[in-house]
């Protein structure tokens, strides 16, 4: 059958219900908390992959007329998604060239890097170029102009590399405060081509609805895999497999640490970081099982340098409990009783290992002083 009689025999949306269907075994796994919130947050978890799904493989997916859209944000969250971001991604052909123009801004730690796969396909987003914004060439407002190709062209004063199978752009925007610091602003657009997008196809959009699909099931299935394999070390939090972080997406600037907590009414998580190394930035986050941040619109669910209290001796203590302690740094549960954690060191020297321990709520202020 040819993409053209799918779509006009409503096949093509038979089998992208049918995926998305397949997508929600992923919240039924056996080891998935069955918790009333746990599973309610499961299901909208499902419903924010299919938005994103949507702007990466239908609305903003034409490489050949690239745009920005954002792949994580406040009510869309992707494998422990970092509350200090500012996430961009456009969709693009490693055959083609394109040009990146933008203002620096001055937000803390600003990177660009280039990728191929997808969670829809492979279940990788694996990297193909990057450039840090620090070696980025400004003018004289703060403005650049990047090259994104195959090979460096003469003269380029910034240059991403891309490769035949890349398909994405990512940006990184990480914020230290975001209520004073200037994200940087960024296009993408085709070099040499004038051409203007052809009407919609049936090629195009059996394609899509596919992708679509295939970016829900596939993303819910290797951050659940994530998740599970975070059993094994519970209330503590070990330095993640580096290879598995990167082949996901990850930043080749950041060493992550991933877990998983569980409280019972009366324990609190004490997380303690002995000191801070010479890094360019940090933070701790707090995640729902579905590796989603919880809502820090409305609840304080990570720390970093700008936000966390610094003790005398270099140290950092954060306690995560279901209630206020009374202490300094308190992480929310917000009615949770499990779910993921994230550490990063960004640009760090050298890696800090975290000190957790479970301690009672009653012993909470001995304890963490």
């Amino acid at each position: 059958m040819s993409a053209q009689d799918d779509v006009i025999s409503g096949r093509a949306w038979d089998a992208f219900c049918d995926t998305l269907k397949q997508a929600g075994r992923q919240i039924l796994r056996p080891e998935a908390p069955v918790s009333e919130l746990d599973r309610a947050e499961g299901w909208r978890y499902l419903t924010r992959l299919l938005r994103i799904g949507l702007e990466m493989h239908l609305e903003c997916a034409d490489p050949d007329f690239p745009a920005f859209f954002m792949p994580s944000h406040e009510t869309g969250k992707i494998g422990a998604d970092n509350p200090d971001n500012l996430y961009l991604m456009a969709r693009i052909n490693g055959r083609n060239e394109y040009v990146l123009r933008g203002t620096r801004g001055t937000v803390s730690y600003l990177s660009i890097g280039t990728q191929k796969g997808g969670y829809e396909t492979d279940g990788k987003m694996e990297p193909t170029g990057f450039i840090d914004a620090k070696d980025l060439q400004l003018d004289a407002e703060g403005r650049f102009e990047v090259i994104v190709s195959a090979e460096r062209p003469a003269g380029a004063k910034n240059w991403l590399r891309i490769e035949p199978a890349s398909n994405a752009v990512l940006v990184r925007q990480t914020f230290l405060d975001r209520k004073t610091e200037r994200p940087a602003t960024i296009t993408i657009a085709r070099a040499g081509s004038q051409a203007r997008p052809e009407p919609l196809s049936a090629e195009r959009i059996a394609l899509a609805l596919q992708r679509t699909a295939g970016f829900v099931d596939g993303t819910a299935t290797v951050f659940a895999n994530w998740a599970q394999s975070y059993l094994a070390h519970p209330n503590r939090l070990p330095l993640a497999d580096q290879k598995v972080c990167q082949a996901a997406g990850g930043d080749p600037n950041i060493v992550y640490y991933h877990s998983y907590w569980q409280l019972a009414d009366d324990e609190a998580l004490v997380i303690h970081l002995p000191r801070i190394p010479d890094c360019r930035f940090w933070n701790l986050q707090i995640n729902n099982w579905w590796m989603e941040s919880l809502d820090y619109r409305y609840h304080r669910a990570h720390f970093n340098a700008h936000s966390a209290k610094v003790a005398a001796d270099g140290s950092v203590t954060m306690v995560l409990a279901h209630r206020d302690p009374g202490v300094d740094n308190w992480l929310e549960t917000a009615g949770h009783d499990r779910g993921t954690m994230c550490l990063r060191w960004v640009g760090s020297k050298e890696n800090v290992d975290p000190e957790l321990r479970i301690v009672k709520s009653g012993e909470l202020k001995k304890s963490a002083a």
